[in-house]
C-alpha cells in the first residue's frame, strides 16, 4: 500500500504534470515547426537551388558496388561496407533550419510578450514619507 500511495503524490506532483503538459505542447508545437519548414521555408529553397537532398551520397569502403548503384540497391549487396555520409548532411541542414525557425518563432513570441514597465512613481511613495518624517523627527531629537 506505501508504494501506491508514493506513487500517487509522484503523479499528482506539480512537476510531473507541469512535464506531462510540457511534452504534450511539445509534440504539437513540432508539428507546427515541421510545416512552416517543410510547407514555407523548403518550397522557397527548393526554388532558389533546388531541392536539396544528399542522402543518396555514400562513399564505397569495402566491396565492389558499381557506379551510379543508389544508396538502398548498394547496402543489399554482400560483403559492402558503406559510409552512408550523405543522409547525415541532409539531416544536419534539416537541424539548422528546423533550429532557425524555432529561434524566430521564440524571438517572435518574446517580442509579443514584453510589457511596458510601469512608469515611475511621482516622488516618495507614502511608506517612504512616513519614515522620511520619522527619520527627521528622530534628527529633532
Amino acid at each position: 500500500m506505501g508504494m501506491l500511495k508514493e506513487f500517487k503524490e509522484f503523479a499528482i506532483k506539480g512537476n510531473a504534470v507541469d512535464l506531462a503538459v510540457g511534452v504534450i505542447i511539445g509534440g504539437a508545437f513540432g508539428k507546427i515547426v515541421t510545416s512552416v519548414i517543410d510547407d514555407l521555408i523548403m518550397p522557397v529553397v527548393g526554388a532558389i537551388i533546388g531541392k536539396p537532398d544528399f542522402s543518396s551520397l555514400y562513399l564505397v569502403l569495402k566491396g565492389n558496388v558499381p557506379p551510379g548503384t543508389k544508396l538502398e540497391e548498394a547496402r543489399k549487396i554482400a560483403d559492402t561496407s558503406i559510409f552512408a555520409y550523405g543522409n547525415f548532411i541532409t539531416i544536419a541542414i534539416n537541424f539548422l533550419l528546423l533550429a532557425l525557425v524555432i529561434f524566430w518563432m521564440v524571438k517572435a513570441m518574446n517580442k509579443m510578450k514584453k510589457e511596458t514597465p510601469p512608469p515611475p512613481a511621482e516622488g516618495p511613495s507614502s511608506t517612504d514619507q512616513l519614515l522620511i518624517e520619522i527619520r527627521d523627527e528622530l534628527k529633532k531629537r
